[in-house]
């Protein structure tokens, strides 16, 4: 990007605000600008507070919106961006007191999914989950929700009228696309039992946002599945096979959407169709960020998300990508050993480059023992190895205790 596009790129405030233990918080707001860039905002100053409880009125007080407006003011900022959600009453009360658009984390995520869904299952997936999040912010926002003056002496005034007739518009269209969904969703379960019927062995990838997942797809089938260094390249599942010499046979390879922190209910009631995918997978191939300063908060909540999928006891591989982004003193011995998940599990791990190929035929020796049924002793036979929670040299050094107290809930987006 050239310094003349990034002038016409609207400027944005990041805001964050810790609420204190529970809470997730991010003091660095590097994610929140990542999406402020994925959504085509230029953050141009961030500014973080603490408070016991958010601020009824304005969630973080007429103190700190004064010191937003002020900021606002200075770097000619066209909107405000929340690393929180906020209330409808909240958002529209900054917006008068701020004299710019307001929006939370939950309505950027939303507006980026709505710019790169393709297929038409994402459309609807996205499309359903917005409508879910308006219906909550119909709440006298907007003039046009004004009941119109009129009758005899122009009596009258603001009303419900307009807003119960958009809210009973939005339901009926909430109902109209739980119904398409519904019908993707059968669509998709007749295509899993058609592969069992084939005796296909499938093999999801899950994992972060940006972790990688669509570059090592492209690196195992040689798609051309798009793929880019930011939050939410693609929505799209995609599904390819792959042949493994070793095993001779192939396996189905799916790159699924991804996990982001902080995603409401909404998005992922709206994605069960896509989600079951990985819930119905033999094997996840999970990619972590090795090159991430919190990997480890990644891991722990990819893992909860699984958990509530009902993906938990699908064996797992545990991938950790873009080796190449190590420094020499962070690398490990070898590329292969086992790691400890929550509930005491251990599972491989593998170390790779997906970029650079480094470490992809590994993987694909523990994907052909997996397929031809040898998945369990493979992972038995590396946890008598070197296991990274007992303290050995294969821990990732450039991550230590980075961000230890932080504490992320997480949904998806694919990476």
């Amino acid at each position: 990007m050239t310094p003349s596009d990034n002038e016409s790129l609207p400027r944005t405030i990041l805001v964050g605000v810790d609420l204190g233990p529970g809470s997730p918080f991010d003091p660095t707001l590097d994610e929140l600008a990542l999406l402020a860039e994925s959504a085509g905002d230029e953050p141009v100053a961030r500014l973080t507070a603490r408070r016991k409880a958010p601020d009824a009125a304005l969630f973080v007080g007429e103190g700190k919106a004064d010191e937003i407006k002020l900021l606002v003011s200075e770097h000619d900022a066209a909107s405000v961006l929340f690393d929180q959600a906020l209330s409808p009453a909240q958002q529209r009360n900054l917006e008068r007191h701020l004299g710019v658009p307001v929006a939370d984390r939950t309505m950027l995520i939303l507006e980026i999914f709505g710019q790169r869904a393709k297929s038409h299952e994402g459309k609807l997936q996205v499309e359903l989950a917005r409508l879910q999040y308006l219906s909550t912010r119909l709440v006298r926002r907007w003039t046009h929700l004004e009941r119109q003056r009129g009758g005899v002496g122009h009596r009258g005034g603001p009303g419900e009228t307009q807003i119960e007739l958009d809210r009973r518009m939005i339901g009926q269209r909430i109902k109209a696309l739980k119904l398409q969904l519904e019908k993707v969703k059968r669509q998709r379960s007749t295509q899993r039992r058609s592969r069992a019927r084939n005796n296909t062995y499938s093999v999801s990838l899950v994992g972060y946002t940006n972790a990688g997942k669509s570059t090592l797809f492209n690196a195992l089938v040689k798609a051309r599945t798009y793929a880019a260094d930011q939050l939410f390249a693609t929505l799209d599942t995609t599904t390819r096979q792959l042949y493994l010499s070793e095993a001779a046979r192939s396996v189905s390879l799916s790159d699924t959407v991804g996990f982001i922190r902080d995603l409401p209910h909404t998005l992922v009631e709206a994605f069960q169709a896509t989600l079951q995918e990985a819930a119905d997978a033999d094997l996840l191939l999970h990619v972590v960020d090795a090159a991430s300063s919190t990997w480890r908060e990644q891991l722990d909540e990819v893992q909860r998300v699984l958990h509530e999928i009902g993906a938990e006891r699908v064996p797992q591989l545990l991938v950790f990508n873009k080796l190449d982004a190590l420094e020499a003193t962070q690398r490990p011995r070898n590329l292969v050993d086992a790691f400890e998940i929550e509930g005491g599990r251990s599972v491989p791990r593998v170390f790779l480059s997906a970029a650079k190929g480094e470490g992809l035929d590994e993987l694909r020796h523990i994907i052909a023992q997996a397929a031809v049924g040898a998945f369990s002793a493979l992972a038995g036979h590396a946890d008598e190895g070197t296991s990274a929670t007992e303290g050995s040299s294969q821990e990732i050094a450039v991550t230590q205790d980075s961000n230890a107290a932080t504490q992320n809930s997480v949904s998806f987006a694919r990476a």
